[in-house]
């Protein structure tokens, strides 16, 4: 018998030279696909790997838009409730600002009604305040100057032969003359104890065409006539206050002339007062 070294070289020397290179071959064919397996798994891995840590990334930018869509969501809320806060102050600034304006209003009517009221008790207190014929003419021509803004004016008188004379005037070049009755608006207002006023052109006026003739009355009778022959450039109509006044003019200035040349002739307030108890007992 040989030795064992023997036998193992026969057998090898048995088995073909070609199928130990296929084996190894084959080995190594097998070995190379395991490692290119290998390897592929290991670039997949990789790759999911990177996948994985894109994911997460991708992950986090949801969660922080997710979180970002809601604070902008929340944003807008709030942006929404402070529109509507805003558009309810703008109305109640609004109706605040109108009734502001509606309150300045009505202050400044009430202000103007008392200006006029205080217009015409300073009026109706001038005319009786003096039993003087002169301070009497001398009031009138003052409220037609300062409280009717009148420029220039006449002041008539009917006369005993019912010839209409001027008294006095004012701003006008030229001395007014005597007027018939029933002539021209004058006679025509005394005649018919109407007024006359003109509404438009207050500054057109002339001694013969007056922007507003007044007649005086006394106990519904006229006596005499105030003739506006124009108004000062910056009065451009009439207001509700001076057609109060040219009615109390026109009612109390012939009364207070009458009474005030009445009195001129006695020598004092109790001589003027003298027999007026009799006349009342009779």
């Amino acid at each position: 018998m040989g030795s064992d070294d023997d036998t193992r070289d026969r057998r090898a020397s048995d088995v073909p030279l070609d199928l130990i290179k296929e084996r190894d071959a084959f080995v190594r064919s097998f070995l190379k696909k395991g490692v290119e397996y290998t390897e592929q798994l290991l670039r997949e891995n990789g790759e999911l790997r990177e996948e994985l840590d894109q994911l997460r990334d991708d992950n986090t930018s949801l969660r922080a838009q997710v979180a970002s869509d809601d604070a902008i969501r929340e944003l807008l809320v709030t942006v929404e409730e402070l529109r509507k806060e805003r558009d309810r102050l703008v109305q109640r600034s609004q109706k605040l600002e109108d009734t502001e304006a509606e309150h300045a209003g009505r202050q400044a009517k009430i202000e103007q009604e008392i200006n006029d009221l205080a217009n015409l008790y300073v009026a109706g207190f001038q005319l009786h305040a003096s039993l003087s014929p002169r301070r009497v003419v001398r009031h009138v021509c003052d409220m037609l100057g300062q409280l009717v803004g009148a420029e220039a004016f006449v002041l008539y008188l009917v006369d005993s032969s019912k010839t209409i004379v001027p008294l006095a005037h004012e701003g006008l070049e030229e001395a007014p003359s005597s007027i018939d009755e029933g002539v021209g608006p004058v006679g025509e207002a005394i005649l018919t104890s109407l007024p006359i006023i003109r509404e438009r052109d207050l500054h057109g006026g002339s001694i013969d065409d007056p922007v507003a003739v007044i007649p005086l009355t006394a106990e519904g009778r006229a006596v005499g006539a105030i003739s506006v022959v124009r108004v000062l450039s910056q009065k451009n109509e009439w207001a509700n206050v001076d057609h109060e006044l040219f009615q109390l003019i026109g009612h109390q200035a012939a009364v207070a002339m009458i009474a005030a040349n009445l009195y001129d002739t006695d020598k004092g307030p109790k001589d003027a007062l003298a027999g007026l108890s009799e006349k009342l007992g009779s």
